[in-house]
């Protein structure tokens, strides 16, 4: 079986591209690393069943590295964090239109089954709770995070075209907030923020009040849950929510890292960001249904080995993280 992975290189994608390597995959990555980073890939710098392409997704796929045939495309090219894709906004609008139409282009070329990850960002600040599939959300197309937004909405959009008009096996994941090793300390999103904050021993920076609401799913159940949604027969053009449905507050989260890093942290609190999400929570019957599929990792088991990898990796670690 031969894999693309588009974005293989960012903190989930170098997760997937470890176990199809690990299921006997040859796999092309493609990245340009604006948020990609070398050091998720540096463990499999002698691997001979993987190539790295240094690819602008907006480009034509040309080249050895793509000459192909693929089984599989799975498309996760995108900056995909607040602070990344307020960084590369017109980049994170050109990647999800310009780039899935590429890998979709390639995927049609070899008659390969595609996998679009899409968001929870496509429901915007929602006013359905939990959120299903049939859910049309509510964004606002012209805020300081449409470019993500609306550059997945129009991904899938563009994803459910190639299904109609040409029959591709194309499928949809819309990914809800993933965390766990190898994520960018420096990305701004939650998780990565409070560990790396406890393992300081700064202040946990709260924006809002912290009664904001979030679900947080294992990045190994959710590869799991990716590889089940392609590897199912017959879901061509189906949408499916990927997520841990177990809700908690951003200031239980707070808590629970001091805890965990047995850290002497104290909360602040600054203003809620622009646009930002009172509460998310996916509800996975669909993927229960059609995958048999739902995580497993609890919160403490997985943020326990979120914190003991930036322990490790840290410049400066936390005293209780030394070994």
């Amino acid at each position: 079986m031969k894999s693309l992975v588009c974005g293989g290189a960012g903190f989930l994608g170098s997760h997937l591209v470890d176990r199809l390597l690990a299921h006997g995959h040859t796999v092309v990555v493609a990245d340009n690393f604006i948020t990609g980073r070398y050091v998720n890939l540096a463990h499999l710098k002698d691997c001979a069943s993987l190539q790295v392409a240094h690819q602008d997704m907006t480009r034509p796929l040309t080249g050895d590295a793509f000459a192909g045939p693929f089984d599989r495309v799975f498309n996760l090219a995108s900056p995909a964090s607040p602070r990344g894709y307020r960084r590369f906004p017109i980049e994170t609008h050109l990647v999800n239109a310009l780039g899935t139409l590429q890998a979709l282009e390639l995927a049609r070329r070899d008659d390969a089954r595609f996998l679009q990850a899409s968001t929870s960002e496509v429901y915007g600040d929602p006013l359905v709770h939990p959120q299903t599939e049939d859910y049309w959300g509510n964004v606002n197309p012209n805020g300081p995070r449409s470019c993500y937004d609306e550059g997945k909405r129009f991904a899938e959009s563009l994803t459910l075209e190639f299904v109609r008009q040409y029959g591709l096996d194309a499928r949809i994941a819309r990914i809800f907030n993933t965390y766990g090793p190898r994520s960018n300390p420096e990305d701004g999103r939650v998780v990565p923020n409070f560990c790396v904050q406890a393992l300081r021993d700064e202040p946990i920076t709260i924006y809002g009040n912290g009664d904001q609401t979030r679900s947080f799913c294992y990045v190994d159940d959710l590869v799991r849950g990716l590889l089940a949604l392609m590897e199912t027969d017959g879901l061509a053009g189906e949408v499916v929510n990927l997520g841990n449905p177990d809700e908690c507050t951003v200031r239980e989260l707070a808590d629970r890292v001091v805890a965990l890093a047995g850290s002497s942290s104290p909360i602040v609190n600054a203003a809620l960001p622009v646009d930002d999400p009172t509460r998310r929570r996916p509800d996975i019957a669909k993927a229960k249904r059609l995958l048999t599929w739902e995580p497993t990792v609890g919160l403490d088991e997985g943020l326990a080995a979120t914190i003991a990898y930036f322990g490790q990796t840290l410049p400066s670690p936390h005293p209780a993280t030394r070994h």
